[in-house]
């Protein structure tokens, strides 16, 4: 049997029953909860990431491109389709770029930006002209615009061929924003895991903020995957 949401072109109407759908699998104590994660979102209806995971397949395996002229991101739910979906169909880089980059105005808050993030695996499809399309985007002045870019790095770039150029950007992030520190420490957190010697050394060389470079510590030291050892190093390190 079909999917109810593969369809081969979508129309205003169909649209609208995908809003009822979400309404309908909206889940009123999990909207209370996940809200309070979400600090200044107001539109959130209370799907829960499964649901939204799977509406999203079934419109990638339709026309997304006729879905995609329709959505409003009018609400949590429908922002996090419209990432999910560019994530799960089949484009190329080329196709896919454009596309992401007209969505970039409907990340914001974290939750959107890392959960969509993570499932642009196109970025690695032609990993040079992925990266240097994150890069681009790291240049862009929106706190989640450059969160979005830290996150695709942390995602699919903290790698031997990239790590080099990588922990320089990151490092080297100024912005302001909470969610831009947060971002920072994380993606310096895991590259510490991978890349240990390396990332030492930019924490070293770079001057990263008080408050990011300490949280990149705390990080670090939250792991299961840093020893007892490093742990107390990064400790000794704390500013």
């Amino acid at each position: 049997m079909t999917a109810p949401f593969t369809l081969p072109a979508w129309t205003p109407d169909d649209y609208t029953t995908l809003l009822a759908a979400l309404r309908e699998s909206a889940d009123e104590p999990y909207r209370v909860f996940h809200s309070r994660l979400l600090p200044g979102v107001d539109n959130v209806l209370g799907v829960r990431a499964p649901k939204l995971r799977n509406f999203a397949k079934q419109i990638a395996r339709g026309d997304f491109r006729s879905f995609l002229t329709l959505v409003t991101d009018n609400s949590y739910e429908e922002a996090m389709l419209h990432g999910l979906v560019l994530g799960y169909a089949k484009l190329t880089p080329e196709e896919a770029f454009p596309l992401i980059e007209a969505f970039l105005p409907a990340i914001t808050n974290w939750a959107i930006c890392d959960m969509c993030t993570s499932s642009l695996r196109v970025l690695t499809k032609e990993p040079e002209l992925g990266f240097a399309f994150i890069c681009k985007t790291l240049r862009r002045p929106g706190e989640y615009e450059k969160r979005f870019a830290i996150v695709a790095m942390l995602d699919f770039f903290l790698e031997p061929n990239f790590i080099d150029r990588v922990l320089p950007l990151i490092c080297g992030m100024t912005h302001e924003g909470y969610y831009v520190k947060m971002a920072v420490a994380w993606a310096l957190s895991v590259a510490f895991v991978r890349f240990r010697e390396k990332t030492l050394e930019a924490l070293a060389q770079y001057p990263l903020d008080d408050f990011t470079y300490n949280k990149t510590l705390q990080k670090c030291c939250e792991s299961f995957r840093v020893s007892a050892e490093d742990k107390k190093l990064l400790r000794s390190m704390k500013r």
